[in-house]
């Protein structure tokens, strides 16, 4: 049994019923649905545009500009303002009309609207003199073919400074649903695959979304490992170790990892390994040895930068186009510290040298080459490339180590306090979002962001465990067991969400996957 109008709600919940009709009858013509959007307006009774939103539309493509400014006039909750804004884009358009019918009768009523209808209305004196220089040159004036489609756009102009109640917004449902999705995503705290996504339930990811199951254990150094990547592309995965080598194993389809290649020719212990950015060549670095330029389909050394004697590559980082590098050294003596730039011969570009340049223990380059970052003691500097501003974060204790994310907005430093503390890369920035919970006082610990558009942040940790945070939350939402000594270093594959590598003093590097799988030694 229908009910009558009269006992039909105003309101459900929250929601205006005739606001929520109207929506629905919106997306419902924009679908191409018109005639169930006929129905509906039918049945409901409530029509998608009210009546002086017909009437605007009917005057002013009639050209009714009288009767246009008394049901603008008449449109309720408009404030002087918008009003006069309102009266404005009406007179304007006769104006330009008259301007385009040319004729002296044109341009004299064109004059008279000028100075009767616009210049009363206390809009900006620029738009009026603007205007004015229109009657002189006829320069945007309307062409008569074109009135109908102008008369339209003065309509919609119309419509963009009245309520909203007077006219529903293109897409409003459309963009409604899609806020409520993004809201839900955003408080998820275990979203990790964009496809989970369904309008059929309120949005909620298991935990099991996290990589957390071992699902293989890679045996292929006989010491410490001290530095774990995955390649930009996510298809191989470098380690670096205390035994001197460097290991690049391959990603297969089903998620298992194979030795590619074991690069030896480091007399002392690898600390950091760089991928260039078209995943074709990888940077070895050796504690207080020479820097390594590798082939990643032979696996052979195509070049060793060695520098000049006096100085020690203390770190590396690659510029976009996979051309250039930019590395960081010292001397133990009284010598000035360097930041260089060379091509892939080893010749040097540019030199920055001087007693302002601080000792540097980690260095990056955006993914866009804007930025230079790099890290000395408490500091964390940004330079704009080529030559730009200079700007920089000063924590309170020690920074152990830098990881910048995907898109290389942000950054996060481990710190000596047990801490990680994460950056926007922009001057304005004051104050650092925190994690805590992992254990760090003695050693280089080293993060990374990680999983659907970077939402995570891993670290290694000195208690052998790896500690997982959703960004925006302080306390980890997961901690990974399985290594038996201290976890050194984390990378989060970029190209597969479900993948996280842990590098270990246990000599073992584990992967773990968002799903349950046995545990393989390789």
């Amino acid at each position: 049994m229908d009910l009558p109008e009269s006992s039909v709600p105003r309101r459900v919940g929250p929601v205006d019923r005739e606001e929520l009709v109207r929506v629905i009858e919106q997306s419902l013509y924009s679908l191409g649905y018109r005639r169930a959007a006929a129905a509906l307006e039918a049945e409901s009774g409530v029509p998608l545009y009210p009546p002086e939103h017909d009437r605007l539309l009917l005057d002013v493509m009639a050209g009714q500009w009288d009767a246009c400014v008394e049901t603008v006039r008449s449109v309720a909750g408009v404030g002087d303002a918008d009003r006069a804004v309102a009266e404005f884009l009406l007179w304007r358009g006769h104006y330009l009309e008259l301007l385009g019918a040319g004729g002296d009768a044109g341009l004299r009523r064109a004059r008279e609207v000028l100075r009767r209808r616009i210049s009363p209305l206390g809009v900006d004196r620029r738009c009026v003199h603007w205007l004015a220089c229109a009657m002189v040159s006829c320069k945007g004036a309307v062409a008569p073919e074109t009135v109908v489609e102008w008369r339209i756009s003065v309509f919609l102009d119309l419509v963009e400074v009245l309520p909203p109640w007077f006219h529903v917004p293109t897409g409003r449902l459309e963009h409604l649903v899609e806020s409520a999705v993004t809201k839900q995503v955003a408080s998820c705290i275990y979203h990790n695959l964009p496809d989970e996504i369904t309008l059929f339930e309120d949005h909620k990811c298991h935990e099991q979304h996290i990589p957390s199951e071992c699902a293989q254990i890679l045996c292929g150094h006989n010491n410490e490992v001290w530095f774990v990547r995955f390649s930009n592309n996510g298809d191989y995965l470098a380690s670096s170790s205390s035994d001197c080598t460097a290991i690049i194993w391959k990603v297969e389809k089903d998620d298992t990892l194979t030795k590619k290649h074991c690069l030896q020719g480091h007399h002392k212990p690898i600390s950091f390994v760089a991928w260039s950015p078209n995943d074709r060549m990888l940077l070895t670095c050796g504690t207080g040895e020479s820097l390594k330029l590798w082939n990643v389909d032979t696996g052979e050394c195509n070049l060793k930068f060695q520098g000049s004697a006096d100085y020690i590559i203390s770190s590396c980082a690659w510029f976009p186009n996979s051309e250039k590098i930019v590395c960081a050294s010292s001397e133990p003596g009284s010598s000035p510290n360097r930041i260089f730039t060379c091509d892939l011969e080893g010749q040097e570009l540019e030199v920055w040298a001087g007693d302002r340049i601080p000792k540097v223990s980690e260095l990056a380059v955006t993914p866009d080459g804007r930025h230079l970052i790099f890290v000395s003691c408490n500091d964390i500097w940004i330079r704009e490339l080529p030559k730009g501003r200079e700007w920089r974060f000063r924590e309170k204790q020690a920074i152990s180590s830098l990881s910048l994310s995907g898109d290389g907005q942000s950054l996060i430093v481990n710190l000596s306090s047990q801490e990680i503390h994460l950056w926007k890369i922009n001057e304005s920035s004051t104050v650092p979002e925190k994690f805590k919970g992992h254990k760090q006082e003695k050693f280089v610990i080293r993060s990374c962001f990680g999983g659907s558009n970077s939402l995570f942040i891993a670290s290694g940790s000195e208690d052998s465990e790896v500690y997982i945070w959703k960004r925006h939350l302080e306390t980890p939402i997961k901690v990974l067991h399985g290594h038996t000594m201290i976890v050194n270093c984390v990378s989060w594959n970029p190209a597969r969400a479900h993948m996280l590598a842990s590098a270990s003093d246990d000599r073992t590097v584990r992967i773990w996957l968002a799903r349950k799988t046995g545990s393989i030694c390789s």
